[in-house]
């Protein structure tokens, strides 16, 4: 009866197994399509647990994904410049110009006035012939004679008016020709021609480089919002972020999930750990000190573990204790992580930490 008295039991805490509850969701929400998995069911990191309906999101990435195609043939387009076809056109544009001006400039040549003289004094033969050929059929009319009519004279009339006219257009076209271009005409060319210059340095300068980059920041706008659909479409299959036990899931094919809404339960099995209690008096304990941990489930066999978390506040107790009777009522929490036995426990399992 003394023994049993003055005996010192080992140092224990009670506890319950317990483990990480992960709950996964969707950033996107909608409807369920499917659903892959049950409750208590074993998965591995990556497994599809549930899936949801596409709705728009197909529609909205084709339509993005052609904006990002369009947006880099723009881009691309700038970056290559004009065509070579193009340059060719506007060289050979100022070149037609450039031979315009010249013209223009050097006025009519010597031989298109020569020309035009000769048209001139073949114009004043023709008058003078026109004139003689009347007063002969004048003449002739005149002696009633009757070789001459009437109509003949009058043809002969309007041939000498005929070739008068032409004589007086020969003469005022050699008169432009010897006063050569207007000056409004040369100014014009010049003008012409200055433009088709400017326009060829562009074609050979090529596009600006302000303009390059506000198409290299199209491209990158229709990009990020072509990855946020993707993610919005990979945020459709919820997949086991790590290895573990569904826990809870209460869908069905149809039912709605709302955005960021969590609609199961993965419990992580990798790492175990049991929540124990010690008294103020026997917290004689430290971190990373290895403990034994027994349960009633395996009441012949023992695990390891390892004490990671002690807490700095007690619980359990009044806030204004007194005597020592009530302070040695104070407990502090403590968390031994399991270091074996990962595939007999489980999570909810009573055990006790053996601290001593």
């Amino acid at each position: 009866l003394v023994y049993s008295q003055m005996r010192v039991e080992p140092l224990k805490g009670s506890g319950y197994v317990e483990a990480d509850e992960i709950r996964l969701g969707s950033r996107v929400g909608g409807r369920v399509k499917a659903v892959h998995c049950q409750e208590g069911q074993a998965v591995t990191a990556g497994t599809l647990l549930l899936e949801l309906e596409e709705f728009d999101l197909l529609a909205r990435k084709a339509e993005a994904t052609a904006q990002v195609a369009a947006s880099e043939a723009e881009l691309a387009r700038l970056k290559n410049g004009f065509r070579e076809e193009e340059i060719a056109q506007a060289q050979a544009r100022v070149e037609r110009l450039a031979a315009k001006h010249k013209m223009l400039v050097d006025g009519p040549r010597a031989r298109e006035i020569n020309a035009a003289r000769a048209r001139r004094d073949l114009a004043v033969a023709q008058v003078e012939r026109a004139k003689l050929t009347y007063a002969r059929l004048q003449d002739l009319f005149a002696q009633e004679t009757g070789s001459v009519s009437r109509d003949e004279v009058d043809r002969s009339i309007e041939e000498v008016k005929v070739t008068e006219q032409t004589q007086r257009v020969r003469e005022e076209e050699l008169k432009l020709l010897e006063e050569g271009t207007r000056a409004e005409e040369i100014t014009a060319a010049a003008a012409e021609l200055k433009e088709a210059e400017q326009a060829l340095k562009l074609f050979n300068a090529g596009n600006r480089s302000e303009d390059i980059a506000q198409a290299e920041a199209a491209v990158a706008a229709v990009q990020a919002a072509l990855a946020a659909i993707e993610v919005q479409l990979n945020e459709l299959q919820i997949r086991a972020s790590v290895d573990g036990v569904v826990e809870a899931i209460e869908l069905q094919p149809g039912d709605m999930v709302g955005m960021g809404t969590p609609v199961l339960s993965l419990m992580d099995t990798r790492t175990l750990w049991v929540r124990a209690y010690v008294p103020e008096s026997r917290l004689n304990i430290a971190i990373d000190q290895e403990v034994r941990i027994t349960t009633d489930s395996f009441t012949s066999e023992s695990f390891r573990g390892k004490v990671t978390f002690i807490s700095r506040q007690a619980e359990f107790t009044p806030r204004n204790a007194q005597t020592p009777e009530e302070r040695s009522k104070q407990v502090f929490r403590i968390k031994v992580t399991l270091l074996d036995g990962l595939d007999k426990l489980r999570p909810g399992m009573a055990a006790d930490v053996w601290l001593e």
